[in-house]
């Protein structure tokens, strides 16, 4: 069905990411471009920089995102799909603005965009959508021509996304000893946020507690547990919570922490407990350090069997939901009636981020949204 698989009008896909060091000598010049703008002092970032040093200053994040490149590169390859795709990152090599010069000096003209967050927030979504106008603010004043940038829709309850979620919970509960998967409770987790940026995520319309931040997770927390009672037949508590704090402590932020959680649910008698890190595309320094390392310390502290699932990474039906959300996206700029692909209460999310979506502190502009300078 080639017509199905037409990209036009796009000539390019970017996959935009986060970035991570890939070395010692990386970490401090790294967390310099995370908190640029903040006057963090170098010998501060060498602590917050801890995580990495544990593991060889290495992020496994880039390896990752070149995984997910080889994924999409071949499922589009095998269903003929001709879409070139590039990748840029908004804090490490390689950088998002000279990624956007190779693609221009390459002609591609009209390029969408999937950023490795499913879900809607300031800095899953807005934020690198100015990174978007920045980069492309850049371009101008090198007198270039600018291409036309879209963003891909948030994908966080697409099948392609949940599937590999519900087979990666299953797993884990079939690994834990016999005597306490049936009583083994769920714990979702995701990173933690001010409340305030969460009770602003999404389009003005869905602003309120917690906002579309905290109701998309919590929409695919009922998603895989329903789907793990369906095929288990075992109806297991669950409960989303989140990790990877880093603010002042006299700021909110989205609670409980998952180490407070296991200790809660431990002191309840719950023998066992799976850790679904529903808030991760792939298994980078949050899962590794905060799950994997302290999450799993705390349990073994407690004598609380605990396992951590898989996150989606560069799973084939992950690849298989970027070409459908491609597809998808490319017949709908034609003028073609579509029908999104999207599980659970919520629908399919906007194409187009409306005015007031996941607002900044401070206004800054946007590309790819109703508000963006460069339509």
């Amino acid at each position: 069905m080639p017509d199905v698989l037409d990209p036009a009008p796009y000539d390019a896909l970017l996959l935009l990411s986060f970035g991570g060091p890939e070395g010692p000598d990386d970490v401090v010049p790294f967390l310099e471009n995370v908190t640029r703008g903040r006057g963090i002092p170098k010998e501060r970032l060498k602590e917050v920089g801890r995580h990495y040093f544990l593991f060889g200053g290495v992020s496994p994040i880039n390896a990752q995102n070149r995984a997910l490149l080889d994924a999409l590169r071949e499922d589009f390859a095998a269903h003929g799909l001709a879409l070139p795709v590039y990748w840029g990152n908004r804090n490490w090599a390689p950088y998002l603005t000279d990624t956007l010069r190779e693609m221009v000096a390459d002609g591609r003209r009209r390029i969408l965009v999937l950023a490795t967050s499913a879900y809607a927030s300031y800095s899953g979504c807005r934020q690198y959508r100015e990174n978007l106008a920045e980069a492309l603010a850049t371009l101008e004043a090198e007198g270039r021509e600018l291409p036309r940038i879209d963003k891909l829709r948030h994908y966080f309850n697409h099948p392609g996304f949940i599937e590999p979620m519900i087979e990666g919970v299953l797993e884990s509960l079939a690994d834990l000893p016999e005597d306490v998967r049936e009583g083994a409770h769920l714990a979702f987790s995701t990173h933690s946020i001010p409340e305030t940026a969460a009770d602003t995520s999404g389009p003005a319309g869905q602003h309120g507690d917690g906002g579309a931040y905290v109701r998309q997770h919590l929409d695919v927390a009922r998603l895989i547990a329903e789907a793990v009672r369906e095929r288990t037949g075992v109806d297991h508590p669950w409960r989303l919570v989140y990790q990877s704090r880093s603010g002042a402590p006299h700021i909110p932020w989205l609670e409980p922490d998952i180490c407070d959680h296991l200790e809660e649910l431990h002191g309840q008698g719950v023998p066992a407990v799976v850790m679904a890190p529903i808030g991760f595309v792939s298994d980078h320094m949050e899962v590794l350090y905060d799950l994997d390392t302290e999450a799993k310390a705390k349990a073994e502290e407690l004598g609380l069997p605990v396992r951590r699932s898989a996150t989606v990474g560069a799973d084939p039906r992950f690849a298989a939901a970027v070409r459908d959300l491609v597809t998808e996206r490319a017949a709908a700029e034609r003028g073609k009636k579509v029908a999104p692909c999207a599980l659970g209460a919520l629908g399919a999310s906007h194409d187009v981020c409306p005015v007031g979506c996941c607002p900044a502190r401070a206004p800054k502009p946007a590309a790819a949204g109703a508000d963006s300078p460069y339509a």
